[in-house]
Order: C-alpha cells, then sequence, then structure tokens
C-alpha cells in the first residue's frame, strides 16, 4: 500500500520541470511499476492477479489525470509501467520458485 501511495504521488505531484536525475523517465517508469507488482506477486494473496490488474489500469488513469496536475500524460509512460508489471511479476514468480514451505 505504501509504495502505491510512493507512485501516486511521484506520478501526480505538480512539477515546474522535471528533476534532474539518471536513467530515462521510461526506465524510472518500469522500475516503479515492477517494484510495486514484486511483493504482491510474490506473497501472491488471493485475487493477486486482479491486484496486479488494478495496479495496470490505475497506472493508465495516472496518465490521463497528468494534464489536469501541470503533468504530461504519455501512452509511452503506460507502455513503460505494463512492462514494469509484468517483469515485477516475472520476478517474483521465478524467487518464489527457490523458496520451499519445507526447513
Amino acid at each position: 500500500m505504501l509504495l502505491l501511495l510512493a507512485v501516486s504521488f511521484l506520478s501526480l505531484s505538480p512539477l515546474e520541470e522535471l528533476p534532474e536525475v539518471p536513467g530515462s523517465d521510461k526506465t524510472h517508469h518500469l522500475i516503479a511499476y515492477a517494484l510495486l507488482a514484486f511483493p504482491t506477486a510474490l506473497r501472491r494473496p488471493n485475487g493477486w492477479r486482479y491486484i496486479i490488474l488494478f495496479f495496470a489500469i490505475y497506472s493508465g488513469a495516472i496518465e490521463v489525470i497528468q494534464p489536469y496536475v501541470n503533468r504530461y500524460g504519455e501512452w509511452t509512460d503506460f507502455i513503460a509501467n505494463l512492462a514494469g508489471l509484468l517483469i515485477g511479476s516475472i520476478i517474483a514468480l521465478i524467487a518464489s520458485l527457490g523458496v520451499s514451505d519445507k526447513p
């Protein structure tokens, strides 16, 4: 939940100009959404796929809202978000294969 709040805050805070940080904007989107998906896909609570789907729909909604808060909504950002959700989920599923419930 904290990660979703952080992504929301960072995505919807009005900015005069983007801060100078290493990496491309699309890389930042990919990493943020991979980090968002990872714990959900790792824990796999009931309905976890619907939670990931919610993240995808939410990321699209953020891109639609951004022009109204002095930001730029871009479909390429949305694609980077989806790629991040997919990568974060795949990494979590691979990580869970190596974890055994038995001591």
